[in-house]
This record gives C-alpha cells, sequence and structure tokens, in this order.
C-alpha cells in the first residue's frame, strides 16, 4: 500500500502536539477513518489518533515519498547528541 501524507492545517486543540503546516505520515487504519480519525506517525515512529479535519492530504511522486520514509529511518539510526 503506498504511503500517505497529509499537512496540519489546523492543529486545534492539540497544538503541543501538532505543528501548521507540517507533513505527517499517515498509518492505514480503516477503523479510525470510519470515525473521522487518522492515525498520525509522529518523528518518535509513534502513531497517535487525531481528527482528520485538522489536515489535508497532499499528493506527492513516489519518489518523494520513499525519500521522506528512507530520511526518517536515517534520522532514528542516528545515535542521540547530548
Amino acid at each position: 500500500m503506498p504511503k500517505q501524507f497529509v499537512i496540519c492545517i489546523n492543529p486545534g486543540e492539540y497544538r503541543a502536539s501538532l505543528e501548521t503546516r507540517k507533513l505527517y505520515e499517515v498509518k492505514p487504519d480503516s477503523k479510525a477513518k470510519a470515525h473521522g480519525l487518522l492515525r498520525i506517525l509522529d518523528e518518535s515512529g509513534e502513531d497517535y489518533l487525531y481528527p482528520s479535519a485538522l489536515f489535508e492530504p497532499v499528493n506527492l511522486s513516489d519518489t518523494v515519498k520513499r525519500k521522506l520514509v528512507t530520511a526518517k529511518h536515517r534520522e532514528h539510526a542516528l545515535p542521540s547528541q547530548g
């Protein structure tokens, strides 16, 4: 299944978790979708449910989708600096 991405257009009451104009990867979840929710993957790789009205779908080429997913995996592989 191809990766889906959305952009946050309004974080609503989730301002501590979501950023306006930020691109997010969506994890497929038909039950969530039936309830008007999206399962959003954050930077840590964790997923959370948010109202779909906070996002707009983004059409990206398969090449760009692959590059985004690859970059995300590379970020998680880097040792933390502290």
